[in-house]
């Protein structure tokens, strides 16, 4: 059975950090560029990050840009998504997606092959 699960959210305070995992099961990561979406009560779903399948390629969001870093491990099948500076904004469901896309990455949700569950990220003091 194909999976993506992440892993590594939780409740931090403004200016804190986290990182999130997403892990792969039933197939192999490197055939695949991984995005990061986010979603917070009452939004839209945002795409905030991408990473190509080599991690040669990378993209951020504006809103993010600076403060968070999208990083691969082939070997453990798993990428990553290091969050600083957290801020209350930022406050969001956090779910992977594996897009088969060969060049570069993509944002788009219509784009994305499977998808992880997600993981709750609260900022607050």
């Amino acid at each position: 059975q194909l999976q993506l699960v992440e892993s590594g959210g939780g409740l931090v305070q403004p200016g804190g950090s986290l990182r999130l995992s997403c892990a792969a099961s039933g197939f192999t990561l490197d055939s695949y560029a991984i995005t990061w979406f986010r979603q917070a009560p009452g939004k839209e779903r945002e795409g905030v990050s991408c990473i190509s399948r080599s991690g040669g390629s990378t993209f951020y969001a504006d809103s993010i840009k600076g403060r968070f870093t999208i990083s691969r491990d082939n070997a453990k099948n798993t990428v990553y998504l290091q969050m600083n500076s957290l801020k209350p904004e930022d406050t969001a469901v956090y779910s992977c997606a594996a897009d088969h896309w060969y060049w570069s990455c993509r944002v788009s949700a219509a784009a994305m092959d499977y998808w992880g569950k997600g993981t709750l990220v609260t900022v607050s003091s």
